[in-house]
């Protein structure tokens, strides 16, 4: 079927004159619409006017993914972008879609057509096999009304790198450019991984995001077989001159050894370099590794080099389907069985003849080292409310089950609470890779 037409959209109603003007979802055509996606990400502040390596790296990410537009008048004022992935959910990796961009023109926002397209977008990766969908949310709310729930904190340390009580003593490291990029996208695919960790598999994704680092740079060894690179750092020089500040952007590694071997490599920097900024590695407390850390947030309040830690819970995902997903979760803390009575909001923003029309129903779940769900209902057991937002957030550990009742739309009798706190006992779960 051509896409052009299965993908048609009735009449749009636009705000600034009250009309209506047709609008058409449809595959991206880097032959036809590459200008006007350029022009989109120009427009809401993605591109630098002018920047070569900015506009390569976009088409790069382009071409690895599954792009749809949103056509209004023969021109694509909006983009979604989807990448094929993984992620972990304790020791086993499912298949991911991650939601790699959205954007809208200026004359096509509020007019809905962004959620609708990204709708469209999670509806044929879940029908080609994606399990669980995720997406870095630019406020918290909008996402929500496609059945995203949001995910853990994850904490950004600045400091002086010359403060690091880190005793190793690095070797000479290799310097890694942009022609290493399939070299670091393995490294990255085969770091140390935990609970929630998330991998982007096109290699070109490792490119873009190496391109768009400005002044980018890498440091790192090769000890593997065959001069396959083992662990490395790769860090953005933007915002400093000699002094910086620096962001490490990622951090690969596959033992202690390794990653102790970075912290002293990073360290080595502070002989010129005053500021680094990075995520805090999962399952790592970093202040651990910086002395006096709270005399160096005095001394530096405000300034340009300013020590802080920061947290922020930005990233998001939805289950995409149920049975799936818990024949895949493995628990060795005990046994739940439930009713659960599951409400999906994108299936409002989906047609009739979608291919796939969102997670809504009941099912019966069971949850243990051996767990399932089906469809159906079991009088004999207890019953859990929940919408898809919030048993995603149970189901990878973000809260439990307790909490939610509080702050999100799950409910269920208190003895289930109970349960499921005891058996969802889940490490907190960390994407380790910004999406």
């Amino acid at each position: 079927m051509n896409p052009r037409a299965r993908w048609r959209s009735p009449c749009v109603t636009m705000s600034d004159g009250g009309y209506n003007c047709p609008v058409e979802f449809r595959e991206y055509s880097a032959d036809s619409d590459k200008d006007a996606v350029h022009r989109i990400w120009l427009e809401t502040g993605w591109l630098e006017k002018d920047n070569k390596a900015q506009v390569e790296g976009m088409d790069l990410f382009l071409s690895a993914g599954k792009a749809l537009v949103a056509d209004i008048g023969g021109e694509a004022e909006c983009l979604v972008l989807t990448m094929p992935g993984t992620i972990r959910h304790l020791k086993d990796d499912l298949p991911l879609s991650c939601v790699a961009a959205v954007t809208t023109s200026r004359i096509a926002r509020k007019q809905r057509i962004a959620a609708k397209l990204t709708a469209i977008a999670v509806a044929q990766d879940a029908a080609d096999g994606a399990l669980v969908s995720g997406l870095g949310m630019f406020e918290q709310g909008y996402y929500n009304k496609l059945g995203y729930g949001t995910g853990g904190y994850e904490h950004w340390i600045s400091f002086d790198p010359s403060r690091l009580s880190v005793n190793a003593a690095p070797r000479v490291p290799r310097r890694i450019t942009l022609d290493d990029w399939k070299l670091v996208h393995e490294a990255r695919l085969s770091r140390k991984r935990g609970h929630g960790s998330c991998n982007l598999t096109p290699p070109e994704t490792t490119r873009a995001e190496m391109l768009w680092a400005k002044n980018g740079f890498g440091l790192g060894y090769a000890d593997g077989e065959t001069g396959k690179l083992t662990h490395h750092f790769w860090c953005d020089a933007k915002d400093g001159g000699e002094h910086g500040p620096y962001t490490v952007c990622w951090m690969a590694y596959e033992t202690r050894e390794q990653f102790l071997e970075l912290m002293a490599l990073l360290k080595n920097q502070g002989d010129q370099v005053l500021s680094l900024r990075m995520r805090e590695p999962a399952g790592i407390q970093l202040q651990d590794l910086i002395t006096q850390p709270f005399k160096h947030y005095d001394l530096t309040e405000k300034g340009k080099y300013e020590a802080r830690a920061s947290a922020y819970a930005y990233w998001q995902m939805r289950i995409c389907n149920v049975p799936s997903c818990i024949e895949r979760t493995r628990l060795p803390f005990g046994e739940a069985r439930f009713n659960l009575k599951l409400s999906d909001p994108i299936e409002a923003l989906l047609e009739e003849n979608a291919p796939w029309r969102g997670c809504a129903g009941d099912y019966v779940v069971a949850l243990g080292e051996s767990s399932g769900a089906e469809t159906g209902h079991d009088d004999s057991l207890p019953t859990m409310t929940a919408s898809v937002n919030a048993f995603t957030r149970l189901w990878l550990g973000v809260r439990p089950a307790s909490s939610l009742r509080y702050t999100d739309y799950l409910d269920a009798p208190p003895e289930l609470i109970e349960t499921l706190d005891s058996v969802l006992r889940l490490p907190v779960p960390h994407p380790d890779w910004e999406f």
